[in-house]
């Protein structure tokens, strides 16, 4: 779980079931954070409640401050939690793209010299 998770809501009252929610759902990113930016990612969430019309309408915002970018994800929807799940599935994705150019080459390093061994000691038989 991220430890720097800052939930808020406005112009409502949250329910201990909605920040439960929250906490697992976008706490659960924290697999797709690389090992060095754990510690020092900060996450606020912003849950808004309006009205449009006659319907009821859902905000969720969520800034996740990272150490070399700030990712930032925004979703309206007719409930709380479907806008939460939208929010969580469109940070998997960033967190993915994040993850990609921020981790180490190190293993892909590791990968590529096993492949030219292996190969080249199949080309020597």
């Amino acid at each position: 779980m991220i430890n720097n998770l800052q939930i808020s809501g406005v112009h409502s009252q949250l329910t201990d079931n909605a920040r439960s929610y929250v906490k697992r759902k976008i706490g659960g990113l924290e697999k797709y954070i690389p090992r060095a930016a754990r510690e020092s990612t900060f996450v606020d969430v912003k849950l808004k409640e309006g009205k449009s019309k006659d319907k009821k309408t859902f905000e969720c915002e969520v800034i996740m401050k990272m150490p070399k970018s700030t990712l930032t994800a925004h979703r309206k929807s007719t409930g709380l939690l479907a806008a939460i799940d939208e929010v969580e599935d469109n940070l998997k994705n960033q967190l993915k793209r994040y993850k990609d150019l921020h981790s180490s080459a190190r293993f892909d390093r590791r990968v590529i010299s096993r492949l030219k061994r292996s190969v080249s000691s199949e080309g020597v038989m």
